[in-house]
């Protein structure tokens, strides 16, 4: 699962790019002014941006240079209705990372962005494994010593994202911020009720837990590798 900002001023193609995300199980945000997309990469972090050309406000060109300027590194989708040669050629030189031109098709939406997600540093590989844990991301499926597991999409992310990440601490604060849209009200209580179910379902041992904790810095997956 990736984390999306859809930036989209134009609400039915917005709607339309949102389902077809979501169906691909993204987390998707959407805006619909260059200021607020601005605004919503510094404060957040996520994983792609699908940013039209054509907004009420900053251009999407504008949004892109501001961002590469500012040493933004996401992957830029631009997502447009111009699709003169030099057009693309302008975006592609000012930091976007790939151009697909409207109307178009669902399932080369859905391409483009799988092949921008493979790049490294961003979502590569299809199979994790920890230990005994063995995620696969694209059947959606968790298995632990060979038994499989029922996790929920939000449990299913949080395992991935630890998984792709291991021994790495993330905090309360940084999980919520991942794997919860910010526009919902969810809390920090609900990103510790998830890791404990997570834990529950993984069954987690107190000796020698594979989820761990450390004060102040948050959760961590434990890789002996």
């Amino acid at each position: 699962m990736a984390k999306i900002l859809l930036v989209e001023d134009d609400k039915t193609i917005g709607k339309l790019v949102s389902l077809q995300l979501e169906r691909d199980h993204h987390l998707v945000e959407r805006v619909d002014t260059g200021k607020d997309a601005l605004f919503n990469l510094k404060v957040h972090d996520y994983d792609l941006v699908i940013l039209d050309w054509m907004l009420p406000d900053l251009s999407g060109l504008d949004v892109c240079k501001s961002y590469r300027d500012a040493g933004g590194k996401v992957p830029i989708l631009m997502l447009t209705a111009r699709g003169e040669a030099q057009d693309k050629a302008n975006a592609l030189d000012t930091g976007a990372d790939d151009y697909l031109v409207k109307p178009f098709v669902p399932v080369e939406l859905s391409a483009r962005i799988r092949a921008l997600l493979r790049r490294p540093s961003v979502i590569a590989g299809k199979s994790l494994s920890v230990g005994d844990i063995v995620l696969d991301s694209a059947n959606r499926e968790v298995t632990r010593s060979g038994a499989s597991i029922d996790l929920t999409a939000k449990e299913f992310a949080l395992l991935e994202l630890l998984m792709r990440h291991p021994n790495q601490s993330f905090s309360v604060e940084a999980i919520l911020d991942r794997l919860w849209k910010s526009e919902v009200s969810a809390s920090l209580e609900t990103v510790r009720t998830h890791v404990k179910t997570l834990r529950r379902k993984l069954g987690d041992s107190e000796e020698n837990p594979i989820i761990r904790t450390k004060r102040g810095l948050g959760y961590r997956i434990v890789s002996e590798d």
